[in-house]
């Protein structure tokens, strides 16, 4: 098992247990995050999974798509570790990750 810390907004963290083979958007949502809206339902169309991630992970991760780019350049928020949680699938590479959900747009 895959084992994320979520930072809440309000700076609050919860480490989660996550699925191998899931997004990890899927990952905060199924856990309760209510305030990661993910509208698309994970079809990388409008940005509302946006997260940070520390660091160390980051560098792990593959590049995002162009279309990820696209919609990340949308958000006021977005810096160097920007991702759509839509777009970023649990492996053992995320294991210990440090997950921020963005503020909102």
């Amino acid at each position: 098992m895959t084992t994320i810390t979520i930072i809440k907004r309000d700076g609050s963290s919860t480490a989660v247990e996550a699925q191998p083979g899931v997004s990890l958007m899927e990952t905060i949502r199924d856990n309760g995050f209510d305030e990661l809206l993910a509208l698309c339902g994970g079809c990388c169309s409008c940005a509302t999974c946006h997260v940070h991630i520390d660091a160390a992970t980051f560098a792990r991760l593959p590049a995002p798509s162009d279309d990820e780019n696209d919609l990340l350049d949308s958000s006021d928020h977005r810096d160097a570790l920007s991702r759509l949680s839509c777009q970023v699938m649990i492996s053992p590479d995320l294991d210990g990750a440090i997950v921020t959900i963005a503020t909102e747009d």
